[in-house]
């Protein structure tokens, strides 16, 4: 794994996200409750940034809202919750060690098992 830190976690807002632009991808990185969780920046239906929607508990799922038409994804697997969107975005592995977020672009927290970790680890 290649953990890359991409900001600080005070920089993420409570409940919102932060949009992060790497070299290769952009980023939502995403506040929900006590846990920190990484997405790719761009919904699978419309490309339009995440990080500009609503964070919220959507059926028992942590999920970020598409502003645009309202599908929300999923921020532990990445699937859509509702129409229009069916297909998933990208998740990250997310590490937080002290104020730092590392994300890793390079493998998917859905097929390595990796879950994301709570603020406070």
């Amino acid at each position: 794994m290649a953990f890359e830190r991409v900001c600080a976690l005070s920089e993420v807002p409570e409940n919102g996200a932060l949009r992060v632009e790497l070299s290769d991808i952009d980023v939502a990185v995403v506040r929900y409750e006590d846990d920190v969780y990484a997405v790719q920046d761009v919904c699978s239906h419309a490309e339009v940034p995440l990080s500009e929607g609503d964070v919220e508990e959507f059926d028992g799922a942590p999920t970020i809202e598409c502003w645009l038409h309202g599908s929300c994804f999923d921020l532990r697997t990445g699937e859509p919750t509702n129409l229009p969107a069916t297909e998933p975005v990208d998740v990250y592995p997310v590490r937080v060690e002290g104020e730092d977020v590392l994300v890793d672009t390079e493998a998917s927290a859905v097929s390595d098992d990796v879950l994301p970790r709570a603020a406070g680890n």
